[in-house]
């Protein structure tokens, strides 16, 4: 069997990592991940399919590595000492409003210097050097990295100019193409000079749909690049043990983004239950993730409490089934018309979990509503009528079925599952090595 080394931190890059290591064996790469140190408890940070995965691969973490702390964190130190805690405990509400006006700006000059080319730039030395200690003592075929965070790459081209293994670099997010990118023109220019010198020395890119494969081909010209998007582990989703919710639930797990816009199904809820289409008493909103206190003041004015409820961060798999057990899952698309070639994560778990899907929000033709288009997997909603008219549609058929029935094609939903993407990474890789 070939061995492929895979550069990536697997605080960041998982559930996508340890779902393609799992199954990279049975199509004959054996991954070998080099990463940073995990900490304690590591199954409970890796927000990814845990079952299998160690077994199939062989894990190298470097030593002596320390992120950078960013400012919150340093703050968050200074307060828990003694004297100073408590001395800030006194001055905050005073000083809350002018940190407030002072402290972003700061903040994003302190990134800006210290986070070059990001916080994991300590990871290169000690990468560098475990990654050529093992290239030195055995044979392997090729070499993934996965970013974020970039440096990832950095400690894959040093590996690629001094050893010559066939090298891919995949992107999750995009580097200074990135719509986010968080930082002024001239880094940016400074750091898109990185990003071509380091991607020079590539055999090929790999990203997450086709928009951003087109994007990524247009800067680094004569490379190719491949569409692989994130996926879902189908050994995750054990269907046999959940039951649906007897009431009309409309669910959503994760984060909510600025870019994301919650209001348009809040106000649809609401008019819904103004207008007597729906029982208040039958259904339930569900938000499982960080608390967001933007969500829990709309809630508020538009007097839905009883009906949209917060939940907070739960484990992975309490997640899973939560989503698995509802009658509808919420999808928040992105805002942003920039945001058309994003496929996220939680939308791929989504398909796997196999329940009905409204995505909200958005501006049409995105990856988002093609994907569902050809999955059958839910129906896209941009605007508030919309939102209004699938929840009213969708519950008429829950008052008369007693459930929302799933309609989507397994075949294509199966597409996104790792055990494919790995199939076709693998073939990626097959090519590369015929041709070097």
């Amino acid at each position: 069997m070939r061995k492929v080394l895979i550069i990536a931190s697997l605080l960041h890059s998982s559930p996508w990592i340890p779902g393609l290591a799992k199954y990279l064996p049975k199509f004959g790469w054996q991954p070998i991940i080099l990463t940073i140190p995990l900490g304690d408890n590591p199954e409970e940070r890796l927000h990814g399919p845990s079952d299998g995965f160690k077994d199939n691969c062989r894990i190298i973490e470097t030593e002596g590595y320390r992120p950078v702390k960013d400012m919150k964190e340093i703050m968050e130190t200074i307060k828990e000492r003694g004297v100073i805690r408590r001395t800030y405990a006194i001055v905050e509400p005073i000083l809350k409003p002018v940190l407030r006006r002072v402290y972003r700006p700061l903040y994003n000059l302190y990134q800006g210097i210290f986070w070059y080319p990001d916080r994991e730039k300590k990871w290169k030395t000690s990468a560098i050097k475990a990654g050529s200690e093992l290239l030195e003592r055995e044979i392997v075929d090729a070499m993934i990295s996965s970013s974020p965070p970039v440096t990832a790459h950095i400690i894959a081209k040093t590996l690629r100019d001094k050893f010559k293994i066939p090298w891919i670099a995949d992107f999750r997010d995009l580097w200074t193409q990135n719509h986010n990118y968080p930082y002024g023109p001239l880094r940016r220019l400074i750091e898109r000079r990185l990003e071509l010198r380091t991607l020079q020395s590539s055999d090929a890119l790999v990203t997450v749909s086709q928009p951003l494969v087109k994007k990524l081909g247009m800067l680094h010209r004569g490379k190719l690049v491949y569409a692989i998007p994130n996926g879902f582990d189908p050994d995750e989703f054990d269907r046999s043990s959940v039951n649906l919710t007897s009431n009309f639930t409309i669910t959503y797990t994760g984060q909510i983004y600025k870019k994301q816009n919650f209001l348009k199904f809040l106000i649809a809820l609401k008019d819904l239950i103004s207008n007597g289409h729906v029982d208040p008493n039958k259904i339930e909103a569900r938000f499982y993730g960080p608390e967001n206190g933007f969500l829990a003041e709309a809630i508020k004015r538009y007097e839905l409490k009883d009906v949209v409820k917060q939940y907070g961060i739960v484990p992975r798999r309490t997640s899973l089934k939560k989503q698995r057990e509802s009658q509808l899952l919420l999808l928040l698309n992105w805002e942003d018309p920039r945001e058309k070639g994003v496929l996220t994560t939680k939308f791929i778990e989504y398909l796997g979990s196999q329940r009905p899907i409204i995505a909200v929000g958005g501006f049409g033709g995105d990856e988002v509503e093609r994907v569902l288009k050809d999955t059958r997997a839910g129906i896209y909603a941009s605007t508030i009528k919309e939102v209004e008219d699938t929840i009213r549609k969708l519950y008429m058929d829950y008052e008369q079925k007693g459930k929302i029935p799933y309609n989507g094609l397994i075949e294509e939903i199966k597409k996104y599952s790792f055990i494919e993407l790995a199939k076709k990474l693998a073939k990626i890789l097959d090519d590369l090595l015929r041709n070097n």
